[in-house]
């Protein structure tokens, strides 16, 4: 999530934003710049593996602010999309820029200003839940998830978050698991102050995604728990800023993570067509690099940071195409396929004891701040601001 404060009076909550403005004179200037500042791009050796894949074939619903099309990096990758907001425009009218850069560090081309995303080659579907009504924000989620799952896209990104579980929205995300679909979404960015558990990464069968920097090491503000499932890049992302200028804005978040880990999932799946979401998810999973020696996984990483130039290079055994590697999403097939079987699945995020509704995770957030003060959907970037004025 990328984090910028808003106030509750809007529908969501931006927790915590790092953005840095950089004025450039002239289109290519611009690209050199943006293309120089993308690290995660060379950390994860991108330009190899685009010989290999690029994520062609593969659209990639975000679950947004919404997605502006004519962006020229992002021209002709835009689907139309559909907005669940409530309000003026589109599913392609984005007033925060949030949803825009998501998608840009997804499925950027490098032909404009210079962004160019993770999986060049995939597509957007651009959902807009995002309103102006708290209120009606979980019910817009619910219904873009729905949309998403009835799509082509095989791939959702939703980073976004609140401490509040909803039983719509878990529903939604049964819904779209029991579609085939492979769901990521940002852990949060207050890890260190207060770490609140957020939603839908902490539903089952959702991809929970934290932050690594530079070092590739955990972010400090990347949240930590049971509901961390993978990391990636989050730290100094660059893309285009917001405000219409020339700028170029350097963000930080678990939003821009869980982007880079969809990309990631669509590399894999332009290459293995044939393969399900549940053997994507593997093979990010098994390839991925560990948290440390003899440690299956951890909370501040999950199973690990994920490498898709491994998993293009060697895959490994997929494994079978009906069952997910989340244990969490495994238990929720077997809960709903035997009705009587003890326990609910449903309450479950995985053997460590990840739990929702009333369960252990919502009380860890009730440990740290009322419910009542904490309903509105965050969507995670930390900022800090510098702007140097173009020539």
């Amino acid at each position: 999530m990328l984090s910028i404060t808003m106030r509750r009076t809007r529908s969501w909550l931006v927790a915590g934003t790092a953005l840095l403005f950089v004025g450039v004179v002239g289109a290519q200037a611009q690209a050199d710049t943006i293309r120089s500042k993308e690290w995660y791009l060379d950390a994860m050796h991108a330009e190899e593996m685009w010989k290999t894949s690029t994520g062609s074939g593969v659209t990639v619903a975000v679950i947004d602010s919404g997605v502006d099309a004519d962006l020229p990096d992002l021209r002709g990758q835009v689907l139309d999309g559909k907005d669940f907001s409530g309000l003026p425009g589109n599913a392609h009218t984005d007033t925060s820029g949030h949803g825009s850069q998501m998608a840009l560090f997804v499925a950027g081309t490098g032909k404009g200003a210079g962004t160019l995303g993770l999986a060049p080659g995939a597509r957007i579907l651009p959902v807009r839940a995002l309103g102006s009504d708290i209120f009606k924000t979980d019910s817009a989620l619910a219904s873009s998830i729905r949309y998403a799952a009835d799509s082509d896209a095989k791939i959702i990104n939703m980073s976004l978050g609140s401490p509040t579980y909803n039983p719509a929205v878990a529903e939604a995300v049964k819904y779209a698991l029991g579609k085939g679909k492979l769901l990521f979404a940002s852990v949060g960015n207050t890890g260190d102050k207060g770490n609140l558990v957020e939603y839908p990464a902490a539903y089952p069968g959702v991809v929970g995604v934290a932050a690594v920097d530079r070092e590739i090491k955990a972010a400090s503000w990347s949240q930590s728990g049971p509901e961390v499932d993978l990391a990636a890049p989050g730290t100094e992302m660059v893309a285009p800023c917001a405000d219409g200028t020339s700028d170029v804005c350097i963000v930080k978040g678990t939003s821009g993570a869980s982007a880079i880990a969809a990309a990631s999932a669509a590399l894999i799946w332009s290459a293995h067509p044939n393969w399900t979401g549940n053997q994507v998810l593997r093979v990010l999973i098994n390839t991925a690099g560990g948290p440390k020696s003899g440690e299956k996984r951890s909370d501040t990483l999950g199973y690990g940071v994920v490498r898709p130039r491994i998993a293009l290079q060697n895959p490994g055994d997929p494994g079978p195409p009906d069952v997910s590697p989340l244990p969490d999403a495994a238990a929720l097939t077997r809960d709903a396929s035997n009705p009587h079987a003890g326990g609910s699945a449903t309450q479950e995020r995985s053997a460590a004891g990840r739990s929702h509704d009333n369960g252990l995770l919502s009380q860890r957030n009730l440990l740290v701040v009322g419910i009542a003060a904490v309903a509105a959907l965050a969507i995670t970037v930390s900022v800090i601001v510098v702007r140097r004025r173009k020539a």
